[in-house]
């Protein structure tokens, strides 16, 4: 599909509605990946891209009471899915309150993030990488508020191959995605490609913020 930002909140907005009944098992997949970040008790971290929050509640796990979970996404449908399920709560107003609390959504462009520079330690992006307008810029983004040896998870439940599959096409050589790519693109951003899975089952690329 096309990263223009408009059709991208197209896209999303009509399927927003029935998003996680199409995916129903998708949530360990995302609890392990969530766990690979590392994060620490009191720690402040981004779910760019969130969607419908998948990610937000063992984030939330992750870094406790003390710590900060930010939902940013592009499409207003995809947030207000998240708020129904109880994951988060719109504009700092608390959602539901669950024993590890909720995720501050917010309604924005991860390219333009409200953020201070260095106010997180953590970004985790699920399918983000192929909708993004300007890689090398919103990456950049990404780093700059991101503290210098903060981590990035680029993920996706499935690999490539899978992915394309399912959509009924082949992985093109032009593929951000594929590892060649990803790295100078990372670099160029301010970010160091650190471990790299492309399997059927998963697929996730680290990244640590250079200083």
């Amino acid at each position: 599909m096309s990263d223009d930002p408009t059709h991208v909140r197209e896209f999303f907005g009509a399927r927003a509605a029935g998003w996680d009944s199409r995916f129903p098992d998708d949530g360990p997949a995302y609890a392990a990946a969530v766990e690979e970040l590392a994060l620490r008790p009191g720690d402040a971290v981004l779910d760019a891209g969130c969607g419908t929050g998948r990610a937000l509640p063992p984030l939330r796990a992750a870094v406790g009471p003390t710590g900060t979970v930010l939902g940013v996404d592009l499409t207003p449908e995809m947030l207000e899915e998240a708020v129904k399920a109880g994951r988060g709560g719109r504009n700092d107003v608390s959602g539901p309150a669950g024993p590890e609390g909720t995720a501050t959504l917010l309604l924005a462009d991860v390219g333009r993030l409200p953020v201070r520079d260095g106010a997180l330690d953590a970004v985790f992006g699920a399918g983000l990488v192929s909708h993004l307008a300007d890689p090398v810029a919103d990456l950049r983004e990404l780093a700059r508020a991101v503290r210098p040896g903060g981590r990035l998870a680029l993920f996706h439940p499935i690999g490539r191959a899978a992915l394309a599959a399912r959509h009924g096409r082949r992985i093109t050589p032009d593929d951000l995605r594929a590892e060649p790519r990803l790295r100078p693109v990372l670099a160029e951003a301010g970010w160091r490609l650190v471990s790299y899975v492309d399997e059927d089952t998963r697929y996730l690329a680290m990244a640590v913020r250079e200083a």
